[in-house]
């Protein structure tokens, strides 16, 4: 068997590989293995185990905390070569290596096979965390998670002796790996193993031919993206156009709901930038989609005092909105801190003024500092809590607080504006948004190491109920039987 390749700190390519996306985190490891098939990722956990290494694994690079790049990791796994998509006769899924992106998962299934997944919008982002994750995308509304299609994974895990191995599970009731299935459902990755590979075929498929064992996405889709200018918006104005985002959502999010393929980004940009966006999609073959989207934009509109201003009106081929549209494949800025939110219901009047202040502060003049409030529900909501580690099953808006910056001198302003925006939303809940009537927690995906800080969280809702609720005993007692020797840890890993 052929060794993975070695990176060590005098190899040229090392200072290439020890950070990911987010260049604020710069690992120092001994050394780092570029696995090319999962042989290769047994051996090289193995040796790491045998000499007692911290290890992590990294496949798409865009962790937005420390997890892989931590000073104490020792040892980093990279997946990234692990990326053949194929169907897998054999398993009756399709097969996705977990260092596959997501746009190469797209590219793949659209051109043989006619169909894709559920998953984000970000084509660069590696399959191996976002699945694991429980990831979501411009498709969600309408066929539900990433994970509501996973059939079965492959897992490179070390037993109590320190002997690894790979597993194979799947979501069949009578699998006696069931349990580490369902732990790669929306738990996050580096938990249990190292992912090598998922298998997606959806719940409901039926036969052999892969052309209908997953959705299959629209032909095309009409796409909007318009703009409000901050001089035409008032507080009152403000709050009125995120109350009308949310009252839609409230009205149409549901499993049953009508108009589950409109999915839609409100990019509320500080007022420093001058304006901000909405970036939406609708299936063109929906009837009546036109009047769908004229619809939801005056109904965005209404009451605000503002109009807005048409940045594109078209119709174009879904595979195209996919790779290459504006409104949704934005490029990412070097450095950034990111926090969430799940909306159950629109914001209230506190948060909305406390939205409207932080985003209005004349001492943090950031254009590049964000909220966005984005599209949920729908088929998502037609899954128990339970069912998978994804436990916010019936949210309508998912919100993403990101700043984003290039100074590295410049982390400590922009870590305190988003802690202080975040803090202030919620302080109703001890500045987090604690699972309730209105609030249910935060997304995994959306990685934020403030929330297991007491100082930062004080609202005394621990961090994993936050991201997991109910779902954590469970995931606890994987985490006892697959990881027993706690090889995989970082800081809002499953503890057992």
């Amino acid at each position: 068997m052929t060794e993975s390749l070695l990176i060590r700190p005098d190899d040229a390519r090392y200072r290439g590989l020890i950070s990911g996306s987010n260049t604020r985190w710069v690992g120092t490891p001994d050394y780092i293995r570029l696995a090319l098939n999962t042989e290769q990722v047994v051996e090289a956990l193995q040796q790491a185990v045998d000499d007692e290494l911290r290890v992590v694994v990294r496949s798409g690079g865009h962790c937005d905390e420390d997890f892989t790049a931590h000073g104490k990791v020792r040892a980093v796994i990279d997946v990234s070569a692990l990326d053949a998509v194929y169907f897998d006769a054999q398993m009756g899924a399709f097969s996705v290596g977990a260092g596959a992106t997501l746009g190469r998962v797209y590219s793949t299934l659209y051109k043989r096979w006619g169909v894709t997944l559920p998953g984000g919008t970000c084509p660069t982002v590696g399959a191996g965390g976002h699945v694991a994750g429980g990831g979501y995308g411009a498709l969600s509304r309408l066929h539900g998670l990433i994970v509501d299609h996973l059939y079965a994974i492959e897992v490179v895990v070390v037993d109590s002796d320190g002997r690894v191995r790979p597993v194979v599970a799947t979501r069949a009731a009578d699998d006696p790996h069931r349990d580490l299935w369902w732990a790669h459902t929306g738990a996050g990755g580096g938990n249990f193993g190292i992912v090598t590979r998922y298998w997606f075929r959806s719940p409901e498929a039926t036969g052999d031919d892969p052309a209908r064992l997953l959705p299959a996405p629209p032909a095309e889709l009409i796409v909007s993206d318009v703009s409000w200018s901050w001089d035409e918006l008032d507080e009152a104005g403000f709050a009125r156009l995120v109350s009308n985002f949310g009252a839609w959502h409230e009205r149409h999010s549901g499993p049953e709901s009508a108009h589950l393929s409109l999915f839609s980004q409100l990019k509320l940009q500080h007022r420093s930038a001058g304006s901000f966006r909405m970036s939406t999609q609708i299936d063109a073959d929906e009837p009546g989609a036109e009047q769908t989207m004229d619809a939801f934009l005056a109904a965005m509109a209404e009451g605000t005092g503002a109009t807005y201003t048409v940045n594109d009106r078209s119709r174009v081929p879904w595979f195209y909105a996919v790779k290459e549209w504006f409104g949704f494949v934005e490029a990412a800025v070097a450095r950034w801190k990111v926090k969430s939110t799940y909306m159950r219901r629109s914001l209230p009047e506190p948060q909305l003024d406390a939205l409207y202040r932080q985003l209005t502060r004349e001492d943090y003049p950031h254009p590049f500092a964000m909220v966005a409030l984005v599209s949920y529900g729908g088929r998502i909501n037609a899954v128990e809590s339970q069912v998978t580690a994804a436990a916010q099953r019936d949210s309508i808006i998912k919100m993403l607080y990101v700043t984003l910056w290039t100074d590295p001198s410049e982390d400590e302003r922009h870590d305190r504006w988003i802690r202080e925006c975040y803090a202030d939303v919620y302080a109703a809940t001890g500045g987090v948004p604690v699972p309730g009537e209105v609030t249910d927690g935060c997304f995994i995906n959306y990685a934020d190491a403030d929330l297991a800080d007491p100082a930062l969280n004080d609202s005394g809702v621990p961090w994993h109920r936050l991201y997991f609720k109910d779902n954590y005993p469970a995931l606890q007692a994987a985490k006892a039987k697959w990881d027993p020797r706690e090889v995989f840890s970082h800081g809002l890993s499953i503890r057992a």
